[in-house]
């Protein structure tokens, strides 16, 4: 008999986040390559909702949410690293639909 499978489920307002992998070197608007070795400070970065904790009120599973990584917990699942953190860390939603967006779009 195997070992038994267990489930994630993430406590009270706490959110887990998968990062969107960055490219190597990245393209300014103007063209000019960018090393990955350079490094900008402060700089924030879109992730993808993996599980939300039942005080979470704005965030679900599935949602493209913008945070600073910085400062955060990092968890390995299979792999794959995480980040858990604070609902109230997160910065922005990306949205199909909002009532109070800033009419910019991903």
């Amino acid at each position: 008999m195997g070992d038994p499978k267990f489930e994630i489920q993430m406590l009270h307002d706490r959110v887990m986040v998968k990062i969107e992998q960055q490219a190597e070197e990245r393209r300014s608007t103007a063209g000019i390559v960018i090393p990955a070795t350079v490094k900008m400070a402060n700089r924030l970065v879109w992730g993808e909702v993996c599980g939300a904790g039942q005080n979470a009120r704005t965030v679900k599973v599935g949602d493209k949410v913008l945070f600073n990584p910085e400062d955060q917990y990092e968890v390995e699942v299979h792999g794959q690293i995480y980040l858990v953190m604070r609902e109230r860390d997160l910065h922005a939603i990306a949205t199909q639909q909002t009532d109070n967006g800033t009419g910019l779009y991903l």
